[in-house]
């Protein structure tokens, strides 16, 4: 059958009326967008309405410029960091797309054959398709025989045998996993394995099946595990601002009013005086609320996101969307996709055995090997290329040959005793495929076990001797094999001369191949310590269940009888809410479907689990992006890794457990700083709020202040931002997508600590031992500015670990000393600045009130900063003591 074509008008007028063949690719984020995509963080916006008070408050005379301009020069380095990184992930993920070189296609126009790119393909064209080919529109097979690989649809890699449709053949409207296998529909990105075709396209760009999996993509992403977390943070340090400010000036104003006398009299003073003291009542408590607010966590978020980012790059794990590492961490359930993530992607000859069922290691038995050599090396439809790489043939030569290796086969190649004479290919009629050396005087075969069995009566013995076999035994041993969803393809041999489509009948078996996708050795342990860390596997598959059960058996996923296996259609018989119900049991889900993926991660989330999902097909898109965290895989398709959060660059299961590690590294090094600084800012409000009562007029000036609020927050945000990941981490349970970020044993560590660091200022402050050690009043106040420094960083070891080994690791983080150590010299400039024999110096020491301290006074300070240490290392072991009683 000739196939002229469409011709040019033709085309045009095809486009004009059905559309090009183009998918609009996702819209990259410039450095703007993300830029202004950080200001609807809550803690962003709590310190823009920050700035608003206290810029006001400058201008009414009751407020240093210092605070605004210093909190504004804050939230613009976050939002620089946050967009700089984002826009880095996307240059890495727009280089990696780049490589892929624009698909083409072989097109009948104008009554000859043009190579197009597949953009310019319209409904009518004829495209003939062969071996290798990426089928590049929706269609239907006109002539020809194909076997097609859907992986990029359905994610297996079996055969689909598809053939000619006949007249009354219609193009369905509705498309289901069923229509992916059936005779004659072809669909864009599946790929031809072998064979000779010419299709007719029937639907091209956005109305192909991958056109609308892609238009499903646009659905906005659900706020991440920790934006979540954020929010509630954000309402809670609003509410306790509010209660704060009320509390505050209502104490200064009982303050101003025992002062006079009592009420009476301080309502005589004149209701001037009393707005005056309002005044500034109010003006001190915004202070001491602008104090509250944790400046540095925003900070400290952006920059921790970014040095991971890059560290896991290092480790083949490509993270577009900075926050996805950290939602990682927080993953309670991961639904992933079998080929190529937890199984190696193609077949691969798992085991060798013999006739009376030995499992066997080819090389080591000469003879025999030296038969099985010429069965796989000169029988077959692939072979190695230039490279090294095995091309060509069905997916089952393919495995044979890697079994085979480059080295056997090209010596094979060079020699010529091993050259072929005639030659007979796969086909599925006679299931088996043979190969004359005539130099050997040998007939090689290769096939259905079946098919050589109907003829051999001996095989060869691991000693390369000829016996009879015991055929029923085999039999029994193939079927083990094929209940472990296992291939099984015999190899044989004969001394008769070749005869087509015909096996001799003195065919002496060699031994049988059992050929599998095998699970990665390295995806048992990672699924392993991925259970162990408390998060839910699924394996989601394309496979018939049999299949599906052998391999999750092997991955380590079914363990418990209680462990359930669903399929697609059984899975469409449940209500959401029996879906729900089975989850916690859920383990595989056989013969999925792009929409079960969907619907599983919808009413995972419902439950408030954080969801993940795996996945490298066009089918696995929405379900990705639907995900908190999508996983694609780097060698997936552009339409999977666009969906994705992170891009697994070597398709490793191991690398997920890394994200999941490094994930949770980066939520702990965040609550560590949460700890540190909401003790820091507890204790100032506090001090502040109440030192009049003890007639202590502003024991921390302004200044100081601002000092402890900007320098102590984005400091130790660097501080410790770096602390090193911990394998302890995979054993912790993971969070409920609404679990508050305080939890009550921070809530007792940061109470506890904070509780102890305002007793030792009011001990510092009020007791006269410690004011007779320091020569004035100027002098006291200097020393209790560095106390409360001082015993902010020696609490930043507390938090360094949850046990007692709260020094262990600082040779994996030398910023944390780094910076400790560069807060210790920036505080003795500052005291010291006075002898600076220029007028900076006065203006420094101006600036913050302070005087310098005589070496007797740095040691007093120095040893009382100290007792942070044993005070929180007391409350752990009650603390551990507690949790042991409770059970």
């Amino acid at each position: 059958m000739r196939f002229t074509g469409l011709t040019s008008a033709e085309a045009q007028a095809s486009r004009r009326q059905y559309g090009t063949n183009s998918i609009p690719e996702p819209a990259w984020m410039t450095f703007g967008q993300a830029f202004r995509e950080t200001f609807r963080d809550p803690m962003i916006r709590i310190l823009l309405v920050m700035v608003v008070l206290m810029i006001a408050m400058y201008f009414a005379g009751y407020a240093e410029i210092y605070e605004p301009v210093g909190t504004i020069v804050t939230v613009i380095l976050v939002a620089t960091v946050t967009a700089r990184t984002n826009v880095a992930s996307d240059t890495e993920y727009r280089a990696l797309r780049a490589c892929s070189a624009k698909d083409t296609a072989k097109v009948c126009r104008d009554r000859g054959l043009v190579v197009l790119p597949v953009d310019e393909i319209v409904v009518g064209d004829h495209v003939i398709l062969q071996g290798g080919n990426k089928i590049p529109a929706d269609g239907v097979l006109v002539a020809g025989d194909l076997r097609v690989n859907n992986a990029a649809l359905n994610g297996e890699t079996e055969e689909c045998p598809k053939i000619p449709a006949d007249k009354s053949y219609i193009f369905p409207t509705e498309v289901t996993g069923d229509t992916f296998v059936d005779d004659a529909t072809l669909f864009r990105g599946t790929v031809v394995f072998d064979g000779e075709g010419v299709m007719e396209v029937q639907r091209v760009g956005v109305h192909t099946m991958m056109g609308q999996m892609a238009a499903e993509m646009q659905v906005r992403e659900p706020d991440s595990p920790l934006q979540v977390k954020l929010a509630k943070l954000a309402d809670q340090i609003s509410a306790f601002g509010y209660i704060s400010g009320i509390a505050i000036i209502s104490l200064y104003m009982m303050f101003f009013a025992l002062r006079a006398g009592g009420l009476q009299d301080y309502v005589m003073l004149g209701w001037s005086q009393v707005f005056v003291d309002f005044i500034q009542a109010v003006s001190l408590a915004i202070l001491i609320i602008v104090c509250a607010v944790p400046e540095g966590l925003p900070l400290m978020i952006s920059l921790v996101l970014m040095q991971n980012t890059s560290r896991m790059l290092a480790r083949g794990v490509l993270v577009r969307r900075a926050v996805g590492i950290e939602t990682a961490g927080s993953l309670n359930i991961l639904f992933s996709d079998k080929t190529g993530t937890i199984t190696g992607g193609k077949l691969e000859v798992v085991e060798f055995f013999t006739a009376d069922g030995h499992v066997i290691v080819p090389e080591e038995h000469a003879l025999l090997h030296e038969k099985l050599k010429l069965a796989i090396g000169m029988n077959s439809a692939a072979m190695y290329d230039e490279r090294g790489n095995v091309i060509g043939g069905n997916p089952t030569d393919q495995a044979v040959m890697r079994f085979l290796g480059v080295e056997t086969y090209r010596t094979m190649q060079e020699n010529e005793n091993y050259r072929v004479g005639q030659r007979q290919t796969f086909n599925s009629t006679n299931k088996f495929s043979q190969a004359e050396l005539p130099v050997r005087g040998t007939v090689v075969y290769k096939g259905a076990p079946e098919a050589l069995l109907a003829r051999a009566k001996y095989a060869l013995r691991e000693d390369g001797q000829i016996a009879p076999f015991d055929e029923a035994a085999l039999d029994e041993k193939i079927n083990t094999y094929a209940a472990r969803a296992m291939r099984v393809l015999a190899f044989g041999y004969s001394e008769q001369p070749f005869r087509k489509n015909e096996i001799n009948a003195d065919v002496v078996l060699i031994g049988f191949a059992a050929i599998r996708d095998d699970v990665r050795p390295e995806a048992r342990a990672a699924i392993t310590e991925v259970q162990s860390a408390g998060v839910q596997v699924v394996m989601v598959t394309g496979d018939r269940r049999e299949t599906a059960v052998a391999i999750a058996h092997d991955a380590g996923l079914l363990r418990a009888d209680s462990d359930l296996v669903l399929t697609s259609n059984e899975l469409a018989q449940m209500n959401d809410a029996e879906v729900q119900r089975i989850l916690p049991q859920l383990r595989v889900i056989a013969r999925a479907l792009p929409t079960d993926k969907s619907r599983i991660v919808r009413l995972s989330q419902q439950m408030n689990l954080v969801v993940g999902m795996t996945g490298d097909g066009v089918n696995d898109s929405p379900a990705l992006r639907r995900a908190d965290v999508g996983f694609a895989m780097g060698s997936g398709t552009e339409a999977a890794r666009d969906a994705g959060d992170i891009v697994i660059l070597d398709d490793n299961f191991r690398s997920i457990k890394d994200a999941i590690l490094y994930g949770r590294t980066i939520y702990n090094n965040i609550l560590k700083f949460c700890r540190f600084q909401l003790v820091i800012n507890i204790a100032a409000v506090v001090v502040s709020a109440a030192a009049p009562f003890f007639g202590i007029i502003e024991p921390l000036r302004v200044t100081h202040l601002l000092f402890i609020n900007l320098v102590m927050d984005s400091l130790g945000a660097i501080m410790l931002g770096n602390e090193p990941a911990h394998e302890s981490y995979m054993r912790e349970k993971p969070r409920r997508r609404d679990a508050n970020l305080i939890s009550p044993a921070m809530t007792v560590q940061i109470i506890w600590m904070g509780v102890w660091l305002i007793l030792l200022s009011f001990f510092f402050l009020t007791d006269a031992r410690v004011a007779a050690v320091f020569g004035e009043t100027k002098e006291h106040y200097t020393a209790y500015f560095l106390l409360f420094v001082l015993a902010s960083l020696m609490n930043g070891f507390n938090v360094r670990s949850t046990g007692f080994g709260i020094f262990r690791g600082l040779g994996e983080n030398i910023g944390f000393v780094k910076v400790w150590a560069m807060i210790v010299l920036i505080m003795a400039a500052i005291i010291n600045a006075p002898y600076i024999p220029h007028d900076i110096g006065a203006w420094i020491g101006g600036m913050f009130s302070c005087t310098p301290i005589h070496a007797g006074g740095w040691a007093l300070v120095f040893l009382l900063a100290a007792t942070m240490i044993p005070v929180d290392l007391l409350r752990k072991a009650v603390w551990k003591g507690f949790v042991r009683a409770r059970g």
